[in-house]
């Protein structure tokens, strides 16, 4: 029976859809980014719940203008083959200057139908 409790991973493990989504997200290139999402996905970063294509962009674009930071995988989890929990570590001039954000994925049909960030 499986408990559903994360497995760490390397990077290298996270699925192919998670990986892209994640270098075009750090290189602030929102037109792949967005591509690595259901139609209908979900976005909840910062208490904000972004839903749909058109929404993913708009939020995409925010978050890569809104402040400078560098990012950095810190830690890479396996739930189940549909779910996965990727750590970054993030320094800018954002309030705070330094926090580590769980990037919690769903996935479907290999595209990301969920994506939670949290502290």
């Amino acid at each position: 029976m499986h408990d559903h409790q994360p497995r760490t991973i390397t990077p290298d493990d996270l699925p192919e859809v998670i990986t892209r989504y994640l270098a075009a997200h750090r290189a602030h290139d929102t037109a792949t980014a967005v591509t690595a999402f259901t139609d209908d996905a979900t976005v909840i970063d910062d208490g904000n719940t972004y839903q749909g294509g058109a929404a993913i962009e708009r939020w995409l674009d925010r978050s890569a203008t809104e402040f400078t930071y560098t990012i950095d995988l810190a830690n890479a989890q396996e739930i189940d083959t549909a779910h996965y929990i990727a750590t970054h570590h993030l320094e800018g001039d954002f309030p705070g200057g330094t926090i580590d954000l769980r990037y919690r994925f769903t996935l479907r049909d290999d595209l990301i139908e969920h994506l939670s960030i949290e502290p």
